[in-house]
């Protein structure tokens, strides 16, 4: 069975945070620079929210508040979904629709180690696919890869 482990193995463990006191403008800025859509909101290590697109459209344009003077921290998602390195994709894909939610810290003994995304699944299991198929051609029609 797959794991959050194995996604992390082939993307790599960099994620993108960002401090509460920080400013929306200075997050938004920040995801801007990344091309992605979240970050996930530290206290020294550990993780208290995550701070996405979504804030951004619900909690500040739609109330109308000032980026430049709105802490991430004000307007973050918290508490936030996590998961651990040893969490099947099928766990990951059944939180992601109940908390309909795209993004999920990974967090082992208190520390983040990574980020897997709904995409980051779906390609995964997309690559699992293509294998599958691949051997199962070679299989029926007797040639080898």
């Amino acid at each position: 069975m797959n794991r959050v482990s194995d996604i992390l193995k082939r993307k790599g463990t960099s994620v993108a945070s960002i401090g509460e006191a920080a400013t929306v403008l200075e997050a938004a800025r920040a995801m801007n620079e990344r091309r992605i859509g979240s970050l996930v909101v530290l206290r020294g290590e550990t993780v208290i929210g995550i701070f996405s697109e979504r804030d951004i459209l619900t909690r500040v344009v739609a109330e109308n508040r000032n980026p430049e003077a709105t802490r991430v921290g004000e307007v973050m998602t918290a508490p936030v979904a996590c998961c651990k390195l040893a969490t099947t994709l099928e766990e990951c894909k059944s939180v992601m629709t109940e908390q309909r939610v795209r993004h999920l810290p990974v967090v082992e003994t208190g520390r983040l180690q990574g980020i897997v995304t709904s995409g980051d699944v779906l390609a995964f299991e997309a690559r699992e696919q293509e294998h599958t198929i691949e051997f199962l051609y070679h299989y029926l029609y007797g040639t080898t890869p």
